[in-house]
């Protein structure tokens, strides 16, 4: 364990005894926490909470409903010991990355959690568009966050979510489950006395940009140009002042002092008629965001009676961004229903149905498309209103706007011309039949499906800086995955001893196509149709299915209450491994001891001490089509192309094995919980994909190879240090450390032959090396001697070295949070935090503003007459001595080298952060004041997200990943889009 969190590991004490000192003061005989609380485990098995042996964190639906989330997940940040939500940065949808317990596969895109919801595992499938995050120069296109499964589920139909941390919570639900999973049960009808219950939650929050780079407006557009007069100076078109400087995106111009030069004039399109004030336009990037707006109303009907209970949804959302011409707006019905047909069937059904439609989503990246491109290149001298009129007079849809460089969009065109639609109809559901054959004998048999059918609509117009003749595409996406499954349970109580008994066995079939249909450049402008199309490309449908049969079971055994033992056994047959290996069996073993009762130590101010503890092994099988050769889909209709990586049919499952041990506690008559969990994760047998040599016809091929180990340490805790009849104050922490360790690498890979699992920019490796991380970041670095000063050549700019080096982890030390709720008579607060510490990331979007003089870092030796530096450093003597660096150079070729974009540690930062997550204050209105309105509550509240943070990562926000067609990266920022600062309003009424 690193010292620094071996340090950290006394906050969670501290806090502890803190809550600790607080409750002893107020301590009453009431139980407020129950610790006998039942979770949704494997299957939907509801268990009590101290029969388990692994960690199961219930979170309750009021989290979702209180702080609306465009996507429900992000309402867990910070809540759950463990677990990371990791959003792309890319605008409203915010796609996420669950993550629980660190990273384990040497694939970024194999370490996600699951995703099931009322027992039926998601696919969530993500369709990226095809292209990286890092575009510049490609001429191609970049990625935008279409949204994936998660952003569908609506967060007002929500009961509560159970988040199963180890592969030993999770085994019976297989290879999908190995990095534990979230289960979802959504609402259905229980109103009491027959009666029916109609709800209403309405929201509406504004958005604007919580944190901007520190932008420099002292010094103007320019390339330290000098006059005859052997002034700075700045001329748009060569002018009576002397040659063009006006082309460049640099800001190493002359000062504003007020003075006047030949600028452009957006009334001529060109260059101004007399010389023009030289002023900053210290809102041309700023003013360009706007105040987002998003509102919701969902209305909701249930009822139950002894047989039969209802309930239904309708919500719509609409979200305008704040970045404009951008935002979404999604439809959602729920139907739950379930009816007792006799004393020994019941049958229930729940369906879940989402609309997600846009006309214009942001693209991220850094490309001429993206809005991001636009705000590093903006010149502090150039006003945003110049490029308003989007089109040159007397060329609309034909020559845009773009006066200083052909190669960067105008902003407006961006959001109103470069159009990306979508229409996304997904379909989750499923019908279970129930049956009693006896008090101690039952079966369930379940069949769920998903179906997503899925529109896409990309516009770019004539003029564009990548199409100068438009472009057009189509895609059309259906997913469809089926999983029907049987689990048949036995219980019987015998004296002492009771046992549970599950057998099952399931079928999950997936299948997924894509058509593709592309308009490279257009006859008319304007007319985007493919039957326009200068050339029409036709991807014909390329199958992605997959087939996964299992049986499973579940043996528990319960002795008085106090010891409990499970024993699981999964055996799951894939269509994704050879025939010899495609059947893997993989067991668990859980058992709990409640100490407190079986030393008969429980007292009112100790009242629980459980000792837990797990053993896991999870089979995880690969992707579909690795065993043989298969041709790709070429581009050209009716053609192929051959595949680059060579398969491998004799690919094994990868194996995963979990142990993890921990203790709860509780006090003070449940006034005080506490909870501890101590971990290790092998993942081993990894299926990976390594280079090859080019002489062999492919450039890579796939093999079992590699060992992971990851090892942590989670705690929780819950507190009541107030509770009065007017007044109680509840609180609620988590801390959490993962350690990641590489065991081993297939042989071709050691000394200095690194295996790269991942590229980003093409300056960032990440690089996987025995003893090393996954996540560690390498690049090229500054040359130092031995007493850590920057090594510079002869020419006064820093020396460059040969090898790229380790500069840091993506991942950081360890995170915590920290939830509070007041309650004083109808008045509620709750305010929550959370943070990391540790962890950095690389950013292109200040590589390329510091190269150009855009931040205010490089104000630093702007006074210089001659406009040059000296760098801060010592150069090499012949004799291997070193004197202090003494070569001036000009301020721009200084700030372009030193940040240059393949010098990963000038561009790296620390990711800490310190954030106020949410904050909610709220009022609900006395019984005898509604009950005239026929109301049953009535709550109206103010909330908060994302209000403050602390950080010095210098960019938008610290949390940061690229997306890279489909993959979100963490630890890299290309052409970051803003995070927002959310403010809103809510009605809440119950009748």
């Amino acid at each position: 364990m690193r010292k620094e969190t071996q340090k950290i590991l006394t906050i969670p004490i501290l806090l502890l005894l803190s809550a600790n000192v607080g409750a002893q003061q107020n301590v009453k005989k009431d139980s407020t926490v129950n610790i006998q609380e039942v979770v949704i485990t494997a299957l939907g098995i509801k268990r009590q909470d101290k029969s388990l042996g692994y960690v199961a964190e219930k979170v309750k639906g009021e989290v979702f409903e209180n702080i609306q989330n465009n996507n429900w997940a992000q309402s867990l940040e910070g809540k759950v010991a463990g677990l990371k939500i990791q959003s792309t940065g890319a605008g409203p949808l915010g796609s996420s990355r669950i993550t629980l317990r660190g990273e384990k596969s040497m694939s970024l895109d194999n370490n996600y959690a699951l995703i099931v919801v009322d027992g039926v595992p998601l696919s969530n499938s993500t369709t990226g568009t095809g292209t990286p995050a890092y575009g510049a120069g490609s001429g191609g296109d970049v990625p935008i966050d279409l949204g994936n499964g998660l952003n569908s589920i609506n967060p007002d139909d929500i009961e509560s979510v159970t988040v199963l941390k180890g592969a030993s919570a999770a085994a019976l639900y297989g290879a999908r489950a190995a990095n534990g999973a979230l289960m979802i049960v959504t609402k259905s009808g229980k109103s009491k006395n027959g009666k029916v219950k109609v709800s209403f939650n309405s929201s509406l929050s504004f958005d604007s940009v919580l944190k901007w780079p520190d932008y420099q407006y002292e010094y103007g557009q320019g390339t330290l140009t000098k006059n005859k007069a052997g002034q700075f100076y700045y001329s748009y078109g060569a002018s009576p002042d002397g040659v063009n400087t006006g082309s460049t995106s640099s800001a190493f111009g002359p000062k504003f002092e007020g003075q006047s030069y030949y600028q452009y004039d957006p009334t001529l399109e060109g260059q101004s008629a007399t010389r023009q004030l030289w002023r900053p336009y210290k809102d041309n990037i700023k003013g360009f965001w706007g105040v987002g707006t998003t509102s919701s109303n969902t209305v909701s009907i249930e009822n139950s009676s002894e047989k039969t209970n209802f309930r239904t949804s309708l919500t719509y959302l609409d979200n305008e961004w704040m970045m404009p011409n951008t935002g979404f707006d999604r439809f959602n019905m729920a139907l739950s229903v379930a009816h007792k047909l006799s004393d020994k069937l019941k049958i229930s059904a729940k369906f879940n149905y989402a609309n997600t439609k846009s006309d214009n989503l942001p693209a991220t990246g850094y490309n001429n498309q993206s809005i991001s491109y636009f705000m590093i290149f903006q010149n502090p001298n150039v006003d945003l209103a110049w490029y308003k009129p989007i089109w040159k007079k007397g060329q609309e849809n034909v020559d845009q706007i773009h006066p200083f460089s052909s190669f960067i969009d105008n902003p407006y065109l961006i959001a109103y011309k470069m159009l990306n639609g979508v229409d996304k109809k997904l379909i989750n559901g499923n019908v279970t039949a129930d049956y009693q054959f006896t008090k101690d004998f039952k079966v369930m048999l379940r069949s769920g499906i998903e179906a997503l059918n899925e529109k896409r609509t990309t516009i770019r117009p004539w003029s564009s800086a990548n199409y100068s003749k438009g472009f057009y595409r189509e895609q059309f996406i259906t997913n469809q995955e089926f999983n029907n499954d049987v689990l048949f349970t036995y219980k019987k109580d015998l004296n002492k001893f009771n046992i549970s008994a599950n057998l099952g066995g399931s079928i999950r079939y997936n299948e997924y196509i894509m058509s593709d249909y592309r308009a490279e450049g257009l006859k008319v402008a304007g007319d985007y149709t493919l039957n326009n199309a200068i050339s029409l490309l036709t991807k014909v449908p390329q199958p992605r299915d997959q087939q996964s049969n299992s049986i499973y079971g579940l043996l528990s055994l319960n002795y008085e209450n106090q010891v409990f033992l499970d024993v699981t056994g999964r055996n799951d047959w894939s269509s994704t491994l050879s025939k010899d290996y495609r059947s893997f069996f993989y067991p668990s073993v859980s058992t709990s001891f409640i100490l407190s009762d079986i030393f008969k130590i429980s007292t009112n101010r100790f009242n629980y001490w459980k000792l837990r503890a797990s053993w896991a092994k999870v089979g995880i099988a690969g992707s579909p089509y690795q065993l043989d050769k298969y041709y790709n889909i070429s581009d050209f209709v009716g053609s192929v192309e051959t595949p680059g990586t060579y398969p491998n049919p004799f690919l094994k499952p990868e194996k995963n094995t979990n142990i993890e041990a921990g203790m709860d506690f509780s006090f003070l008559n449940n006034r005080l919980i506490y909870n501890f969990t101590l971990y290790q994760n092998d993942t081993e047998n990894q299926i990976i994909v390594i280079p090859t040599l080019y002489e062999s016809g492919y450039s890579s091929r796939v093999i079992n190879a590699g060992k992971v180990r990851n090892t942590g340490v989670e705690m929780s805790l819950n507190a009541v240090p107030i509770k009065s009849k007017n007044f109680s104050w509840n609180i609620g922490a988590n801390w959490s450390t993962n350690g990641n360790e590489i065991i081993s690498l297939p042989e071709e890979f050691s000394g200095e032959n690194y295996y790269t699992m991942a590229t980003v920019a093409g300056v960032v490796y990440y690089n996987a090396t025995v003893g090393g991380s996954l996540g560690d970041m390498w690049g090229f670095k500054l040359l130092r001697n031995a007493n850590g000063e920057v090594i510079y050549d002869n020419n006064g700019l820093p020396a460059r070295p040969e090898r790229i080096e380790k500069v840091g982890n993506a991942f950081p030390e360890w995170r915590a949070g920290l939830h509070n709720d007041f309650k004083y008579k109808n008045f509620t607060l709750s305010v929550s935090f959370d943070g990391q510490y540790g962890g950095v990331a690389y950013s292109q979007s200040h590589h390329k503003m510091s190269e150009q003089g855009k931040l205010r870092h490089t104000l630093v030796g702007r006074d210089d007459p001659n406009g040059t530096i000296i760098g801060d450093g010592v150069v090499v003597n012949s004799d291997g001595s070193f004197s202090p660096n003494a070569t001036p150079v000009s301020l721009s070729s200084y700030y372009g080298d030193y940040y240059r974009r393949a010098n990963v540690e000038t561009n790296t930062f620390d990711t800490s952060f310190v954030k106020l997550r949410d904050a909610r204050i709220a009022y609900s209105f006395s019984k005898e004041l509604i009950s005239p309105l026929k109301l049953s509550e009535l709550t109206f509240a103010i909330f908060g997200k994302n209000l403050w943070m602390w950080t010095e990562f210098p960019l938008f926000d610290p949390e940061v990943a690229s997306l890279n067609n489909s993959t979100i990266t963490p630890g890299v920022e290309i052409g970051q889009l803003p995070s927002a600062r959310t403010i809103g309003f809510q009605l809440n009424l119950k009748f």
